[in-house]
């Protein structure tokens, strides 16, 4: 399961600079208010206004002189992307408000953060490394399939693992009529009825490893994310929130911010993951 649940985003656009205009729902996604279909939705509900103006369609490009406002309150000029590595504790869902009452990450999150929004999600037993950004453009860019980073997980299963099994995710799985991704599952170590395996994903299908485990007889009863991408969780405390450095993020971010790619390196010292027995890296 890669537990990252928001929907797949159109392809990305060329780069576009303020100074040039870009469309509305792109700026409201670069401030981090929200996601830009979320925004587009937003604009037909008539909470948006440029220029004095409520907008009822989102086929607007705006400029830096435009004053835009959003239920009422001025839309601040977007700030320099910024990305953040969390460790998210089970127990939380990754929403902003949510219709159960349940606790949000949002809620937990230090008071000194600015405004932010995760990149994909994490269900509300699933733990560890959940990136948050302040640009909606990077959630959604590092969201798109076409970006390809896989996405690293430590699962705890019940039942009898058989290897050859786990080998044949390889091929990518079809079950009840749903087809994945390829999928590396390797054991990595076994404790009475339970058992450590890494798995890798690069697509991220709602409970994808949970309902592929439940395919092969195994049932999940933990579920730890330490790596997005070059990303990885490392040492991070649970519940603790740390800035990736803006050189680290250009770097790995490259051609989003329209630069030549520089090759990729782990952002992590080696550390123990629980119940394994090799080590994890560390950003």
């Amino acid at each position: 399961m890669s537990d990252d649940t928001a929907p797949p985003a159109p392809a990305a656009d060329a780069a576009e600079t303020p100074s040039a205009g870009e469309r509305i729902a792109k700026r409201l996604g670069r401030a981090g208010l929200c996601s830009r279909r979320d925004a587009e939705r937003w604009i037909t509900e008539g909470r948006v206004a440029v220029n004095g103006r409520v907008l009822t369609s989102p086929a607007l490009v705006v400029g830096p002189g435009d004053r835009i406002v959003v239920d009422g309150k001025p839309l601040a000029e977007p700030e320099p992307p910024r990305l953040w590595r969390y460790h998210k504790p089970a127990g939380l869902v990754t929403t902003a408000r949510d219709e159960k009452g349940r606790p949000t990450v949002f809620d937990r999150l230090p008071s000194e953060l600015p405004r932010v929004i995760s990149v994909g999600r994490l269900d509300l037993t699933t733990e560890g490394l959940l990136l948050l950004t302040n640009d909606g453009e990077v959630a959604r860019y590092l969201e798109l399939p076409s970006t390809g980073w896989a996405r690293r997980y430590r699962v705890r299963v019940h039942g009898a693992v058989e290897p050859a099994r786990l080998a044949s995710l390889a091929r990518g799985p079809t079950i009840d009529g749903v087809r994945y991704g390829p999928i590396e599952a390797a054991l990595d170590r076994e404790q009475g009825s339970n058992a450590w395996l890494t798995v890798t994903l690069r697509e991220g299908k709602n409970r994808e490893i949970r309902k592929v485990m439940e395919s092969l007889a195994l049932t999940v009863n933990r579920l730890i994310r330490v790596a997005y991408g070059p990303f990885q969780l490392g040492k991070l405390p649970e519940g603790a929130v740390e800035e990736i450095p803006r050189r680290v993020l250009k770097d790995q971010l490259a051609l989003f911010f329209g630069a030549a790619p520089q090759p990729a390196a782990p952002t992590a010292v080696a550390t123990p993951v629980p119940g394994s027995s090799h080590a994890h890296r560390r950003r």
